[in-house]
């Protein structure tokens, strides 16, 4: 059912894994002219685009953009106990794990009568993004919200496509999980226009521009998201979702099936592979794959995905090349599911979240396990995080020096200044010396 590539018995570079892992053929670059376009239109005529726009992509026209109170009070109360209480305890473990993404304030003297404070100042307004396509998230609004508040972000806006079946509001479920957290601006909007109103803000809704804007999203998401960065902060480019399995002829071929299915039923544009250096265990998860798949819901997305060129089976000759690969993808989501899982994870660089052992499913982190699920992808874990507390925090040095120490560094800073012609600098610091 998945295609299988064979890498036994060759030595590639990294520039020569990175031409050949697999990706969808579909990505951020392609959809970035459509998003700037959509961008350009909500900044040129405000609500009646957003509005244009839910009618074209959401087929609905949201009677009011801005979700009132009262609807995001009567999705708490209409949330099934069990979601509420699933809601409450996501929101407990990932405050627990964002607060430990905050760095304390720490002081060093470089000098008697010298300091220099580090200190990490939150951003006033964030503004977060929490899909409503092809499947439902109020788990994104936990994942988003929760970082932003334990980061001290005093101010937060939040947005979501408007639902044709719930009349053109924001689907109850994610209302409800915005209002357990407090949050009382929500938008119904989404896609590309969501983000350009987030990062430049809107005029005639009341909408004002955020400094960060973070959360997952499709293509359009993504590239609006590049569009706007340097006018705004971002998270990272979270398209569409990922998993890469490293796994050997120890692991249970159902469990690394079952995995890639669940990722796979995201879009059909997901990406799920498996690589190992057991031919045998490829063909059992292979099989388990073509049998279990007509049995999901969405069997016929998750085929599409499966088949598709960004999915595979890959074997190598060993683990090492296993996660020479791995470090090469830079997947989403990484497993680990060997005979010697800690010898693997010491050979992991890049990854958004990294999940060791049969007992630690992708879908554990989507949910309940504390971590964030709000993921670079498309290679983007080679050098960006996920979503954390420190997304939404700006390292800050606060200089404080006395006369003393300042002239005892004067000769030296006179001298550097002079050898980068901008003896200005140099003067500076004698004009100080010189006063009584």
């Amino acid at each position: 059912m998945m295609t299988l590539t064979d890498l036994r018995g060759q030595t590639l570079s990294s520039a020569q894994l990175l031409a050949i892992v697999p990706r969808a053929t579909g990505n951020v670059n392609d959809a970035t002219a459509a998003a700037a376009t959509l961008i350009d239109d909500v900044r040129q005529h405000g609500s009646a685009a957003l509005l244009e726009q839910a009618e074209r992509f959401d087929r609905v026209r949201p009677a009011a953009l801005r979700v009132p109170a009262a609807a995001i009070a009567d999705a708490v109360a209409g949330l099934d106990p069990l979601v509420r209480a699933a809601l409450t305890e996501s929101i407990a473990r990932v405050t627990e794990s964002s607060r430990a993404q905050v760095p304390e304030s720490k002081t060093t003297h470089p000098a008697a009568g010298a300091t220099i404070v580090q200190r990490w100042q939150p951003v006033a307004r964030a503004g977060l993004y929490v899909p409503g396509g092809k499947a439902v998230y109020p788990s994104s609004v936990v994942m988003n919200v929760v970082p932003a508040q334990v980061a001290g972000v005093k101010s937060i806006a939040l947005a979501s496509p408007a639902q044709a079946e719930f009349g053109g509001s924001v689907h109850p479920a994610i209302l409800g999980a915005a209002g357990l957290l407090g949050i009382d601006e929500v938008y119904a909007m989404g896609g590309a226009g969501a983000i350009g109103a987030l990062a430049y803000g809107v005029d005639d809704l009341g909408l004002e521009p955020v400094q960060v804007i973070t959360g997952p999203g499709n293509n359009f998401v993504a590239a609006a998201k590049r569009l706007v960065r340097g006018r705004v902060g971002i998270d990272a480019e979270a398209g569409a979702t990922e998993i890469l399995v490293i796994a050997d002829a120890s692991a249970d071929a159902t469990l690394i099936a079952v995995d890639l299915i669940s990722q796979a039923e995201h879009d059909e544009q997901a990406s799920s592979l498996l690589v190992t250096d057991s031919a045998a265990l490829a063909e059992r998860v292979d099989a388990e794959v073509a049998r279990l798949t007509p049995r999901t819901r969405s069997a016929e997305r998750v085929t599409t995905a499966l088949t598709g060129p960004q999915s595979a089976l890959v074997l190598v000759d060993d683990l090492a090349t296993a996660a020479t690969f791995s470090n090469a993808y830079g997947p989403e989501h990484l497993e680990i599911q060997t005979a010697d899982d800690e010898a693997v994870l010491a050979l992991i660089l890049n990854a958004g979240a990294i999940f060791v052992g049969p007992s630690t499913p992708v879908s554990l982190g989507d949910y309940l396990a504390g971590s964030n699920h709000v993921l670079p992808t498309g290679g983007q874990a080679r050098f960006s995080s996920g979503l954390g507390a420190y997304t939404f925090l700006r390292p800050q040095q606060i200089v404080r020096y006395t006369a003393e120490p300042l002239a005892e560094v004067a000769e030296r800073l006179v001298a550097l200044s002079q050898a980068e012609l901008l003896p200005a600098h140099g003067e500076a610091v004698s004009a100080r010396l010189e006063r009584p």
